[in-house]
């Protein structure tokens, strides 16, 4: 998994249109799980709300509801401003608070398009890039092996010493994978992989 481009921290909007009130938010999240229960505590906070509408985009797989706007109408416009953004791992949210007066599908396109582009005008984003851990055993003849090659990746390691030597490799993604791929080839298979895990404390 490559970097991906995120929001430092949430942003909101509010805005009135034809006596309805489209209350938008978009805020970085780490999976569809944790997106549902902020469109579930959205609901506890607004319960008169007529609708709450959200796309969320999480390693890039869509979760989205118009949550009975006509369809097309609201979670697509705002999963379009996400895209365009190059937005990853981001929830947008609209709840609205119908006025009585129907904007039509055109006037509901243009009006979640808006609550979510407006505040996305002036925002700090961020790149992030993936963690991962590994842990791997070898003979204690190819620890200084192990140790230059995880320096020049920018890895940390913890050691343990028994009758191999027991490392922890903790570090960005692309760069531990290259690194294992590197100690594999130059310890001739000698080096045991005992587990990887990738997106640590991302």
């Amino acid at each position: 998994m490559t970097c991906y481009r995120t929001l430092a921290e949430p942003v909101h909007s509010e805005l009135v249109i034809k006596k309805s009130r489209f209350i938008g938010c978009i805020e970085p999240i780490h999976s569809h799980a944790a997106g549902l229960e902020r469109v579930a505590e959205l609901w506890r906070q607004h319960p008169e709300a007529r609708h709450i509408c959200y796309a969320m985009l999480v390693a890039g797989q869509v979760r989205q509801s118009d949550d009975g706007e006509p369809s097309g109408t609201a979670a697509r416009p705002m999963l379009n401003v996400l895209q365009h953004k190059g937005l990853d791992y981001v929830l947008a949210t609209v709840v609205r608070y119908f006025g009585g007066i129907k904007l039509g599908a055109g006037g509901l396109v243009r009006a979640y398009s808006q609550a979510v582009s407006e505040p996305l005008q002036q925002v700090e984003y961020v790149e992030v890039k993936p963690q991962a851990q590994a842990q791997i055993r070898f003979e204690h003849a190819h620890e200084a092996l192990v140790r230059r090659l995880a320096e020049q990746a920018g890895l940390t390691l913890e050691v343990e010493y028994e009758q191999q030597v027991l490392v922890t490799l903790q570090g960005e993604a692309e760069p531990l994978e290259q690194c294992l791929h590197q100690l594999q080839e130059q310890t001739r298979g000698e080096l045991e992989l005992l587990n990887t895990n990738t997106d640590v404390g991302v």
